[in-house]
């Protein structure tokens, strides 16, 4: 007999981890594209740029219908991250990140902001607004301990969360399943935002909104605190008449990553192209804001209907495009083995969904925290958090760049920040080089910049282009 494939073996892995069957053809699917050789890519010569959608800003709606289609709307928050970027072991959505807005002193995590934000769109609008988490299983038991606090959040009939799906990392050298007996737990990892259509399929909460009357689906990242459900959006959506909408936001200087719709030449589809998908010799080109000059922000909207209907269709294995992440199968030693993960991004889904479309929206819509970078100027004060628990910026974002050999994790931020994060609503970037550690009160003022082995910050202090 002989040796099982790659494939092969990690099917029967996925199957003996209880793996959805959805999760385990949606990656054998993905395999055999691996496997052929198929990258992904999606070169720049074969699309044309995606310019005329329309701006949320500019809409004329009224709020009868704006209303209707909140109180039939649910949020759905991907919470499946344990920012270990940031060298976390815990679900990212824990982290704290501002004071509440009543002014006790209380730390609020993400999670917690996220949940303030639905109750008060509840209370303002009289929506049922149901808050839903895609879980994964590095994250379910400690974000569902936190959620115990708000008895009130549940709605009747349907789950606060559901699980999302894991694959096996494959040995770049032969593709097969890689082994690590230090940690068993690194063989694994998350299959990318892709795989929400095979977990969905597989909990059933699709068929269970619809039973409890809800037409339409808001999905966003935990860690974007910008996407507050929103009535004007979900009225504008529900006059569309689309299965699926994209929210995209104008890119700035700072907008160097991230995915972009773009128009596929040979049929005149919308389709998503992620910065993995993107050849080293367009990167410049998709960069390019006068010719790509919107960038996606993982803020999709769906008709449950026409979402049910291709769940069905499909068992849940939407045809995506592979995306290939080449990677070490422990992130923070380089020196072990090289794996495959096969991820792939929800947002392709833009090209399944026949008469799928985009809005424009303020870049309030759209705060992500991927490093510390972006935590320190969401916790200082260049926004306030409001009673109803939206972020408002009260000036620019600053561009902020810490010194990562000292700043990159949560435990040397938190250190380096113990008296607060510096005042940056008068800063147009923060550049920190060396180990330096901040007072209470500083204030960093225009292109401010710190170089050197590092010290003290003093309390009060002013950082300004020649330091303090």
């Amino acid at each position: 007999m002989t040796d099982p494939t790659g494939l092969e073996q990690a099917r029967t892995k996925m199957t003996q981890a209880g793996v959805a069957p959805a999760a385990i053809e949606t990656f054998t699917r993905f395999y055999h594209l691996l496997e052929s050789g198929e990258t992904g890519l999606i070169r720049e010569n074969d699309v044309d740029p995606l310019v005329d959608i329309p701006n949320r800003a500019e809409l004329t709606l009224s709020d009868d219908d704006a209303a209707a289609a909140l109180a039939q709307t649910a949020m759905l928050k991907l919470n499946g991250g344990l920012g270990t970027s940031m060298g976390m072991d815990q679900a990212k959505s824990l982290l704290p990140v501002r004071e509440a807005p009543d002014g006790a002193g209380e730390l609020l995590t993400f999670l917690d902001i996220i949940v303030g934000q639905v109750r008060a769109a509840r209370q303002a609008t009289g929506a049922r607004l149901p808050l839903l988490f895609m879980n994964s299983f590095r994250t379910r038991d400690d974000s569902l301990a936190a959620l115990q606090r708000y008895a009130d959040i549940a709605v009747d009939g349907l789950p606060v969360d559901f699980l999302q799906n894991r694959e096996p990392k494959l040995l770049a050298s032969d593709l097969t399943p890689v082994t690590w007996e230090k940690d068993p737990d690194l063989e694994w990892c998350p299959p990318g935002h892709g795989d929400l259509y095979p977990a969905l399929h597989a909990s059933g909460v699709v068929t269970a909104l619809l039973g409890a009357g809800f037409r339409y689906m808001c999905v966003s990242n935990s860690d974007n605190l910008g996407a507050t459900p929103d009535a004007t959006i979900a009225g504008w959506f529900a006059a569309s008449g689309a299965p699926y909408a994209a929210e995209l936001c104008r890119k700035t200087a700072a907008d160097v990553k991230g995915g972009q719709l773009v128009v596929r030449k040979a049929d005149g589809r919308i389709v998503q192209r992620e910065t993995a998908q993107t050849h080293p010799d367009d990167v410049a080109a998709s960069l390019d804001a006068t010719r790509h000059p919107f960038f996606h922000t993982n803020n999709l909207w769906f008709d449950l209907q026409a979402l049910a209907a291709e769940l069905e269709r499909t068992g849940g294995v939407l045809e995506l495009p592979l995306i290939r992440n080449d990677k070490t199968v422990d992130p923070s030693d380089s020196s072990s083995p090289e794996v495959v993960q096969i991820e792939s991004a929800m947002g392709a889904a833009v090209a399944v969904f026949e008469g799928a479309t985009a809005i424009e929206v303020e870049r309030s819509r759209f705060l992500p925290v991927k490093t510390t970078n972006d935590l320190l100027v969401l916790r200082s004060d260049v926004y306030t958090l409001t009673s109803d628990y939206r972020l408002e910026a009260q000036a620019p974002a600053p561009l902020v760049d810490l010194d990562k050999a000292h700043y990159k994790l949560i435990d040397g931020f938190t250190q380096r920040f113990a008296a607060g994060a510096p005042s940056l609503r008068d800063a147009d970037s923060l550049t920190v080089r060396g180990d330096w550690t901040f007072g209470s009160g500083v204030r960093a003022e225009g292109k401010a910049t710190l170089s050197g082995e590092g010290g003290t910050v003093p309390d009060g202090a002013t950082v300004g282009a020649e330091g303090f």
